[in-house]
């Protein structure tokens, strides 16, 4: 990428760590003409804390800090550039209103939660957590799972993570179906399009959640749908499975088993510990070192990029 000269833009990085295992998206910006700061708290920032560190910035490489009017109105931002797809804390309307351009990295993630999506789906499937913890016990049980291979799939959400996981189980040939109001039916090839999630849910196997919506999706009602035995990954949003109602499929058996790599309330502490066919992940979908420099880089360019563009429309 050509470097470009500007004024002094000055960037608040609020990602609790930035360029911790490469420094190139770091010597992107100084290459660039850019100051920058990095979070010196190391952890996400609270809106008050936000609010005090951004006077004097005018760029933003964001994190899951909230960014709403409140924070707008005592900032003279022109630009946020989250490091990572979820736009969740971001309040883009009000953000439009203040002229204040947002950008996001939405394929920064999408191989690292697409991999540790599959590779969750084929440790439920083995039992793989439940022998490790056998053998850690010195205990010698030869545990029985099921193959992927010709499962039926459910996708909730089918954007970018989503394909990607379909791209990597196809091999195993399995059936996919896709329960998605956004996608185009008639861009699909191979894949059932699904209107109503009631329809398809006694018919699966497997259920892989890839949503941007907040909404509940999964409680009783939908689990009284599924087939027993059904096995049910999340990497997308907490708050689309009601744990409660999890919990007690889980405990009846209806559902085998369950990845999840978000929660209701993050650090979790719930009565899902208690539960060995439930794997459990701290949101850490995206967190593989190649992935993370991917999303850094991603970031750093949309700051770049836009700056160029008004430095040449100027």
């Amino acid at each position: 990428m050509a470097t470009i000269k500007m004024k002094k833009n000055k960037v608040l990085i609020t990602t609790s760590k930035f360029a911790e295992f490469d420094e190139a998206p770091l010597k992107m910006l100084e290459n660039n003409g850019f100051e920058y700061l990095l979070n010196p708290f190391e952890r996400k920032l609270t809106k008050s804390e936000f609010i005090d560190l951004q006077p004097g910035f005018n760029c933003v490489l964001a994190g899951l800090e909230t960014l709403d009017e409140e924070v707008f109105k005592k900032s003279n931002l022109e630009i946020i550039s989250r490091v990572g797809t979820g736009m969740n804390n971001v309040d883009q309307k009000a953000a439009k209103n203040y002229n204040i351009a947002v950008y996001n990295t939405p394929l920064g993630p999408m191989q690292s939660v697409a991999e540790i999506t599959v590779g969750a789906l084929l440790s439920l499937l083995r039992k793989i957590p439940q022998a490790n913890n056998d053998l850690h016990n010195k205990e010698w049980n030869k545990l029985f799972g099921n193959l992927l291979y010709k499962k039926e799939v459910l996708f909730i959400g089918y954007g970018n993570i989503a394909r990607k996981v379909n791209d990597l189980i196809r091999p195993y040939e399995v059936n996919v179906s896709i329960f998605d109001p956004f996608v185009d039916p008639n861009t699909l090839k191979d894949i059932t399009h699904y209107k109503n999630l009631s329809d398809i849910l006694p018919k699966v196997d497997i259920i892989s959640i890839h949503t941007s919506s907040t909404e509940e999706i999964l409680s009783t009602k939908e689990f009284n749908l599924m087939k027993d035995g059904i096995y049910i990954l999340n990497s997308s949003r907490g708050e689309v499975i009601n744990e409660q109602s999890l919990e007690i499929f889980l405990k009846n058996g209806k559902v085998a088993g369950v990845w999840l790599d978000v929660f209701w309330k993050e650090p979790y502490k719930g009565n899902l510990i208690n539960y060995n066919n439930a794997i459990l992940t701290p949101h850490i979908g995206s967190y593989s070192y190649e992935g993370r420099i991917i999303m850094e880089t991603a970031a750093v360019e949309n700051l770049i990029n836009h700056f160029s563009k008004v430095n040449h429309s100027g």
